[in-house]
């Protein structure tokens, strides 16, 4: 069986970039690329910090996620420009379009990255680098910004490939360079581990990812519940995720929500996911379907987008079987500020079919769960959603 062909596509700081293009392209006469700029929210509101930054910006000590006033203390002739989400979507759209011409299987994994399935293209790519050189240069050509492609045997190995050297490069990071080019990487680089993860595992000795891809997983485990399972699996390069295309994301259903405030409290976290859950779950009772694949989509408050799946074995629609699913996800991602949350069902049916169990009373379980759920559905569609409300969260 042939290995997955998988690339990832990072436009090299992309909000700074695209502004810079577009100026450009209005008549500014200089690349606020090469001066010490930056992309920041409004001063006056709680989004006076710096979105994005100039590599010279970057050498004053000016960082991601900082306050504008703490970034002038730096640098007092720092050009500042605002954000502007329409633009970088026209952008993002533009990058999506193009490498669509490639391949139907793509993903937009973020508003500045994709991600390419390109198994079993082999009679139309003879040489993958060499394609992905292609599709980099003609980037830079056509749109004026430049991108980061990784290439690997799956999702996770793409996407750390992509983080190598950067801009304007292609890495690869295949199943037979884990040893030599993944187990070599401070810890701190591994795909979700952030600064708490990070402390935490350098101070049980961790340091880097052949440590971590070493030691005795039940450590992990031990240390940090299911996420654990997930930081071993990472640094022995283990990913099964697919490349989740626009066409399979129009058969499913999401709702995620955006903070006026980052959330740190867990059970904060816990109260807002059950609302999703209630939210997706109720559109999908209204169609009548079942899901298959649940996703976890997390923004932190330093603009990081992680989104965390899982497969089942028996398609669900009840709040409370979304609900214990995104709890189980959660447990297995890293706990931090976070910015926004949402939820995705996807592999939807219209048949519920649950494989054979020993035990006679979980059919009469599960029914009974599935009867009180259209109750409450009745209920909160005549009297309001508030007329049911659960009396506490796991």
């Amino acid at each position: 069986m042939n290995k997955k062909l998988i690339f990832h596509i990072d436009v090299n700081n992309a909000y700074l970039s695209w502004t810079a293009c577009d100026l450009l392209k209005h008549g500014y006469k200089k690349d606020i690329r090469n001066l010490v700029s930056v992309i920041a929210g409004d001063e006056s509101k709680r989004h006076g910090v710096v979105l994005a930054k100039s590599p010279l910006a970057k050498k004053y000590g000016i960082t991601t996620g900082e306050s504008i006033f703490s970034a002038r203390k730096k640098y007092k002739k720092l050009l500042i420009y605002p954000p502007n989400r329409e633009l970088y979507k026209k952008y993002s759209d533009m990058l999506y379009n193009y490498l669509s011409q490639y391949t139907p299987n793509i993903e937009r994994y973020s508003i500045d990255e994709c991600f390419l399935d390109l198994s079993g293209m082999n009679y139309f790519i003879k040489d993958e680098i060499e394609f992905a050189y292609k599709i980099k240069n003609e980037i830079k050509s056509m749109f004026g910004f430049t991108v980061n492609i990784g290439i690997g045997n799956s999702k996770l190995c793409a996407k750390i490939a992509s983080d190598f050297e950067k801009p304007d490069k292609v890495h690869t990071l295949y199943d037979t360079e884990i040893e030599s080019k993944l187990w070599k990487l401070d810890v701190s680089d591994l795909f979700m581990c952030g600064k708490k993860t990070t402390k935490r595992l350098k101070e049980m000795k961790i340091n880097t990812v052949y440590d971590l891809a070493h030691i005795d997983k039940s450590k992990l485990i031990l240390e940090f519940k299911s996420f654990g399972n997930t930081l071993y699996n990472f640094a022995n390069g283990i990913d099964d995720s697919v490349v989740e295309s626009e066409k399979s994301e129009l058969k499913g259903i999401g709702n995620s929500i955006t903070f006026p405030k980052d959330l740190e409290d867990i059970s904060e976290i816990k109260l807002r996911l059950l609302e999703l859950a209630d939210q997706v779950g109720r559109r999908l009772r209204n169609d009548n379907k079942y899901s298959y694949t649940i996703t976890l989509y997390i923004k932190y408050s330093d603009f990081k987008t992680i989104t965390h799946q899982k497969k089942l074995k028996n398609p669900i629609n009840t709040d409370e079987e979304i609900y214990n699913n995104i709890l189980f996800l959660l447990k297995e991602i890293e706990f931090r500020s976070i910015r926004s949350l949402g939820i995705r069902l996807t592999d939807l049916t219209s048949t519920k079919i649950k494989q054979i169990s020993l035990f006679d009373d979980e059919k009469e379980t599960n029914h009974k769960s599935e009867n009180l759920q259209k109750t409450i559905d009745e209920l909160k569609s005549r009297y309001g959603d508030n007329v049911v409300k659960k009396a506490s969260i796991k």
